[in-house]
């Protein structure tokens, strides 16, 4: 469980793909104009990473090392093909939207990335685990990077939605009257974005690190004293000198 619980920390905050480790940057930087793409996006390669984890660590020990990144990229390009025809089949206006970027999964260095330094050398279940985490991980970036794009560029939330739920419609925050802010949604706006996400991170973990700092550390004697059970020895007094006759 202690295992489980380090691999989230890592896939959602500490190694976090896109504020980190600074992968994937061209699908977070290029689909993100819109929250319902940028998760769109990011929840195909969260099966993509799920899967190929769960695959290469099964086949870990068949695989022989000398030939194992052509392997592995075989493994993916399978995976992403079925993710490809299934949007195609199923979610086809939204196919068309993110076009290029699906069949680009195979070439994400945080698949890859993942499936060479932990997939590989682990057991299928924490494997799959960690795939799962780290794809959350990007996630809830591209969500976040996604909605503040949209919300600044063009005032509204969820645009595109009805191309999943036809029931379903975006949400205009700021009124019909709202003046477009159109370099959010351009590329240059995708770059000041993720600057500004990335250093609001950096001082989320800067804050912490100084509070863990200030915080007042257990004394040794009472800690060793109550873990051995016997009261410590009290300080050997010293004589008083006798007085002089």
């Amino acid at each position: 469980m202690h295992n489980f619980r380090e691999i989230a920390y890592n896939g959602l905050w500490k190694q976090n793909p896109g504020l980190v480790q600074l992968l994937g940057l061209c699908p977070i930087l290029a689909i993100s104009t819109s929250m319902v793409n940028a998760v769109s996006l990011g929840l195909a390669t969260v099966l993509v990473m799920a899967v190929a984890n769960l695959a290469i660590a099964s086949l870990r020990n068949f695989i022989p090392y000398e030939v194992r990144i052509p392997v592995f990229i075989l493994v993916i390009a399978s995976l992403v093909t079925m993710v490809d025809l299934s949007f195609n089949a199923w979610l086809h206006e939204l196919y068309l939207v993110l076009g290029i970027f699906i069949p680009l999964i195979v070439t994400n260095c945080i698949v890859l990335a993942r499936v060479e330094a932990y997939a590989a050398k682990n057991a299928p279940i924490s494997s799959t685990i960690d795939g799962v985490l780290m794809g959350l991980g990007l996630v809830w970036v591209l969500a976040v990077l996604g909605g503040v794009r949209e919300l600044v560029g063009s005032g509204t939330l969820f645009t595109g939605i009805d191309m999943i739920f036809p029931s379903l419609s975006p949400i205009r925050v700021f009124g019909d009257d709202y003046p477009d802010f159109l370099i959010a949604i351009l590329p240059p706006g995708a770059f000041f974005a993720l600057g500004c996400l990335i250093a609001l991170f950096n001082w989320i973990n800067a804050r912490a690190a100084a509070r863990a700092q200030r915080r007042p550390l257990p004394a040794t004697d009472e800690a060793t004293t109550a873990s051995d059970g016997v009261p410590a020895a009290a300080p050997a007094s010293t004589p008083s000198p006798s007085p002089a006759p």
